[in-house]
């Protein structure tokens, strides 16, 4: 932030904003849009896609902007950012072929959408600022692939908390220790929860209950630390992760975790329940210089061998615009992933599921999602929770055990299915000439 700024400064004092397409106009894609247009300078939102045209249309309306354009080709699109006038759309694809845009937040939480989207903008070459773990954590490696020989950025977003998790975990190896733990704090934890617990507080908060009860399952808390799994290397302590529940500070918590496992495993992800300071995150490390630990003490980290770093929040939308300026400008993704999954989601059944059921989606009554280290996900041929929906069932699953691909049908002709088995592929094929090598 201290950089980017004045970066932005700089553009907005040249006459040159960045130019950002939005897909995905909901409850947080509205708060995006407020925040890029009233309060960054140096950026500007000049187009908005959504299947629904007056979700994209009310984005711009509650940010105080009146001068919408509805466009349904590309020329009508290129022209209205030529002219300095805002865009709206039904067809997202418009937004990943015009030119004039630098950079498309991608906003749906859609693995199939998604994948169409973020291929096409990379084809098109748009850095692409994800907010949407579900896909990330499904096919995030083989997008990363395709990104890097585009030469664009592909990004999760600062203000979710797994790139406010990797911020600190760069901040705390920048001043020379060694994470082992990146860790999030929830308020609640129940696998079963459903739409129908969860409609109230939805209501409550103008958001969607699917949306709501994939956080209250530990559907998205599950991708969300696979993708920080995935982009620092880091695995889980076992399926589903340690989740513990603490109610006192996350600086109590650095004796409940074996030193010596996080260093075997190379650093897990974890959460924790109704910790302090919630709902932020927070990173555990070592250092091995006794000099530096004395010094850390008078700091008042404690002696060790521990060290808790955290932040007390994480402020979502607020911060997105960030992500994309660190891209366009910097070059520099929040997080992405190092390589081939190291952490995948498999689906797990919530309630009894019957043969022949077509099984629903994150966050609705079927299933939840649970971490697993990707090499056990492989060997066993576990389901991911980011292809689970539309699946259709072929056998009896009781409640609470993980789908395989063997006890379902896949959907026909699904892109995100064909990116996962070359995400298998490649990743395989670049493991064995490594171990050749």
């Amino acid at each position: 932030m201290i950089i980017i700024d004045r970066a932005l400064e700089a553009r907005a004092a040249l006459g040159r904003p960045i130019k950002v397409g939005m897909i995905g106009a909901g409850f947080m894609g509205r708060g995006i849009a407020n925040q890029i247009i009233n309060s960054v300078p140096g950026m500007e939102l000049v187009a908005i896609s959504n299947r629904q045209i007056d979700a994209a249309k009310r984005a711009y309306l509650e940010a105080g902007i009146e001068d919408i354009q509805v466009v349904t080709n590309i020329t009508d699109m290129e022209d209205a950012i030529a002219q300095g006038k805002y865009a709206v759309t039904e067809d997202a694809e418009l937004l990943t072929r015009a030119d004039g845009i630098e950079a498309l937040i991608e906003v749906t939480g859609a693995v199939e959408f998604g994948a169409h989207i973020v291929m096409s903008a990379i084809a098109h070459h748009k850095h692409v600022i994800m907010m949407n773990a579900e896909l990330d954590g499904t096919i995030g490696p083989i997008l990363k692939v395709y990104a890097d020989k585009a030469g664009v950025i592909l990004s999760a977003c600062d203000g979710d908390q797994p790139g406010v998790e990797m911020n600190l975990y760069r901040f705390v190896k920048s001043i020379g220790l060694t994470p082992l733990l990146c860790g999030n704090i929830k308020g609640l934890q129940d696998p079963y929860r459903n739409p129908t617990t969860q409609e109230a507080f939805a209501k409550r908060w103008g958001q969607k209950a699917h949306m709501v009860t994939s956080f209250a399952d530990g559907s998205k808390i599950s991708f969300e630390q696979a993708i920080v799994a995935n982009a620092t290397g880091m695995k889980v302590a076992k399926r589903g992760m340690l989740g513990y529940d603490f109610t006192g500070h996350v600086d109590e918590m650095t004796n409940m975790y074996d030193v010596e496992q996080l260093k075997e495993l190379g650093g897990i992800v974890d959460y924790v329940v109704g910790a302090k300071p919630g709902p932020g995150v927070f990173v555990f490390a070592t250092h091995d210089d006794p000099k530096q630990r004395h010094y850390l003490n008078l700091y008042k980290l404690g002696e060790g061998p521990l060290y808790s770093f955290y932040t007390p929040y994480h402020l979502c939308h607020f911060e997105v615009p960030l992500s994309v300026a660190r891209a366009v400008l910097f070059q520099d993704a929040v997080m992405a992933p190092l390589g081939g999954p190291i952490v995948d989601v498999v689906t797990t059944a919530k309630i009894d599921l019957k043969a022949g059921e077509t099984l629903d989606g994150i966050g609705y009554y079927m299933t939840y999602g649970q971490c697993e280290n990707s090499a056990i996900a492989q060997q066993q041929n576990l389901l991911p929770m980011g292809l689970a929906e539309g699946c259709r069932l072929k056998r009896d699953i009781p409640k609470d055990q993980v789908l395989t691909y063997d006890d379902i049908e896949l959907p026909a002709d699904r892109l995100c299915d064909k990116l996962r088995a070359e995400q298998n592929a490649y990743f395989a094929t670049e493991k064995a000439l490594v171990a050749v090598g």
